[in-house]
């Protein structure tokens, strides 16, 4: 039994993370894993990646292996991410098995050393573009495929390739018929190609290196979450005055803020669900939101249906520009 399983949520944020000692274990995780590597293997691969616990998903340059967050290898630490984050990346089986296929991408890329081939430089783009901060992605291009949120294909020419390369692998993507009159089905018909010629020769990188293993990171999850907050964070609070005038008024009985707050997990959702948004991401803007409907001292000054029609349509504009400007880690 893990020692820290009796502590409470409070305690749990003193244990440091190297003292978690865990391994890549979970069902849902060891699940998705297996799914993947029979997919591999139904491809023609005798290679599959090696994996390790780290603080996010990412698959280093040069390493045929791809690390995991370490709060999938535990449901206790999956509640927690939960309350600190909104959410857990990868804590559904589709999202999981999304995941791991995108890493298993980055990791092949890496195994055959497929960066410098001409075809793919193309089609793609080049390696050596310098990853960014941040991006804004073009909802409605068709010259990239959509499989994990945020338009993520459109963040760099690597992640454009592993984000090919996991619909690819996927047995439920249809690709041919999908894409079918998309400029993107170029790279799906070369990535079939390309893949086909792999299956039939030996990696050309085998080590089994493992950057930033959990079991030697020193950082407590309290300390872990605090940073993960403060990167996500930005202050465009009073971005929203304008827009919060115009839904609520400074006279009538029920706060702004109260309603905001009731109305909150069911905002979330929405919102999320139409934008394609990550719910702490939406969370954060709503909480700025709360704060400056109650600075403001503004109240409900029409029906709450109608008021709330209104949020939601402002919230999903001011989560697009938020999405736009936000600075983070982009995974890799």
């Amino acid at each position: 039994m893990k020692h820290w399983l009796a502590l409470s949520d409070r305690e749990l944020m003193t244990v440091r993370l190297k003292d978690l000692e865990l391994d890549v274990e979970g069902e849902l995780l060891l699940e998705c894993l297996a799914v993947v590597r029979g997919e591999l293997g139904a491809r023609g691969f005798g290679f599959e990646p090696h994996v390790w616990l780290s603080d996010e998903w990412f698959c280093p340059d040069g390493v045929p292996g791809f690390a995991i967050p370490f709060y999938l290898a535990h449901e206790r630490l999956q509640a927690l991410e939960r309350t600190q984050m909104e959410e857990v990346e990868g804590g559904t089986r589709r999202r999981c098995l999304r995941l791991v296929r995108h890493e298993t991408g980055h990791a092949i890329d890496n195994a055959y050393r497929l960066r410098g081939r001409q075809r793919r430089v193309e089609l793609f783009g080049s390696s050596e573009i310098e990853y960014p901060d941040s991006y804004a992605p073009h909802p409605y291009s068709r010259k990239f495929v959509r499989y994990l949120e945020l338009g993520y294909a459109q963040c760099h020419p690597d992640d454009d390739f592993a984000e090919t390369f996991a619909v690819w692998l996927d047995p439920a993507s249809r690709w041919r018929e999908r894409y079918a009159r998309w400029p993107a089905l170029a790279k799906l018909v070369y990535m079939d190609e390309l893949m086909a010629e792999q299956v039939k020769t030996r990696p050309r990188v085998a080590n089994r290196r493992e950057a930033d293993a959990l079991s030697t990171l020193s950082v407590t999850l309290g300390e872990h979450y605090r940073e993960r907050r403060k990167n996500h964070k930005v202050n465009f609070a009073r971005r929203y005055d304008r827009d919060l005038r115009r839904v609520f008024g400074t006279r009538g009985k029920a706060l702004g803020a109260a309603f905001l707050r009731r109305h909150r997990a069911s905002l979330l959702s929405e919102v999320a669900q139409r934008t394609g948004t990550r719910r702490y991401m939406v969370d954060r803007v709503l909480a700025d939101w709360i704060a400056r409907a109650r600075a403001l001292g503004l109240r409900l000054c029409q029906s709450e249906k109608r008021t709330r029609a209104e949020v939601v349509t402002l919230l999903r504009v001011h989560v697009a520009r938020y999405m736009r400007q936000e600075h983070y880690r982009i995974p890799v």
